[in-house]
């Protein structure tokens, strides 16, 4: 096999309280990826919708990850005296390429819009890791994986961090304990139903990173420790009541959601819609809402709709569910 196509999902980063350390995959909306091995040392990117993506892959979500790879596997794998590869650890079988002879052609058809706030940057760099891993026969393991897909968040935001890249390649919600060395759990959950509004226009996340406090209060770092660990606990408890007394950020989301408009009357008419509660996705602009079953989500939606018609400002909307697997080979 020298080609492989997948499907790599939305995600929504932080889940209120937990900055840069919780996210979860959405089945809804995904970014749909062609990878192909090239016998050269290159990697080649081409957009397939029209989006203005870098051609330059150390510019590129995509590209990024995957020189990095490419620049460990030529580290890794190494020559004895009769010229005879060494395989990285944990490969069994030969390459299909000498290692100075691999690279990549990846074809992008993106349904995640740049700039949206659902993990459009990390389903790049996700799908891309995971979809090279494939056709290298799976040398490395998911925590590699998201190693190398921080590379593209880098490139997108100024700072690696996992907490998109994470649920796109392990799928679920996960918990980034730490990013050096990386530490990763993956948090069970009761069934979930996602509700997201896109307005239509673009936060990029380094200008909303760069508004954020560099100080925080130690009675603002306290409710939040407890936030955190009343939504990890309310998860695994699949308690929805602790989950939603817990989707609470006094440090994040008073100083992003100036930003989004109508984001206190989303967030208040949705709740009063029976909404378990939500915020900002990511840095924003878009605003999701959890919900413990179908019929609620949808009435979710219709509350954002209004407000957003009412708002003359155009939006998307997506109805969805928690992703389980990540990016998906298809």
């Amino acid at each position: 096999m020298n080609q492989v196509t997948v499907q790599a999902p939305a995600t929504v980063a932080n889940l209120v309280c937990g900055f840069d350390i919780l996210g979860l995959a959405l089945d809804e909306p995904y970014d749909i990826m062609e990878l192909r091995l090239l016998d050269e040392p290159r990697v080649i990117i081409t957009s397939k919708d029209g989006f203005a993506l870098p051609s330059d892959p150390a510019l590129n979500t995509a590209g990024a990850p995957l020189l990095a790879m490419l620049e460990e596997l030529a580290l890794t794998a190494t020559s004895d005296r009769a010229g005879a590869l060494l395989q990285p650890p944990g490969r069994t079988g030969a390459l299909p390429l000498p290692p100075g002879r691999i690279g990549f052609e990846v074809s992008i058809s993106k349904q995640i819009k740049p700039g949206s706030g659902i993990g459009s940057s990390a389903a790049s760099a996700a799908g891309a890791v995971v979809a090279a891993n494939h056709l290298l026969g799976n040398i490395w393991a998911k925590e590699d994986l998201v190693r190398f897909a921080m590379f593209g968040e880098k490139v997108a935001s100024g700072v690696k961090h996992a907490d998109n890249v994470a649920p796109g390649i392990y799928g679920g919600i996960t918990l980034i304990r730490s990013i050096f060395p990386l530490d990763i759990i993956t948090i069970p959950a009761p069934t979930l139903h996602v509700t997201v509004v896109h307005p239509q226009i673009e936060v990029r996340t380094a200008d909303a990173r760069q508004i954020l406090r560099k100080q925080v209060l130690l009675k603002d770092a306290i409710r939040q420790w407890g936030n955190i660990a009343g939504l990890v606990a309310g998860f695994i408890k699949q308690d929805y009541d602790l989950i939603g007394r817990s989707l609470e950020d006094v440090i994040i989301e008073p100083v992003r959601s100036m930003l989004i408009p109508g984001f206190d009357e989303v967030k208040q008419q949705c709740k009063a819609a029976g909404a378990l509660g939500g915020g900002i996705s990511g840095s924003g602009p878009s605003i999701f809402m959890l919900s413990r079953d179908a019929a609620i989500a949808r009435n979710v939606e219709k509350v954002m709709q209004d407000i957003y018609n009412r708002i003359g400002l155009d939006y998307h909307t997506y109805v969805t569910t928690v992703n389980q697997q990540g990016v998906k080979i298809i």
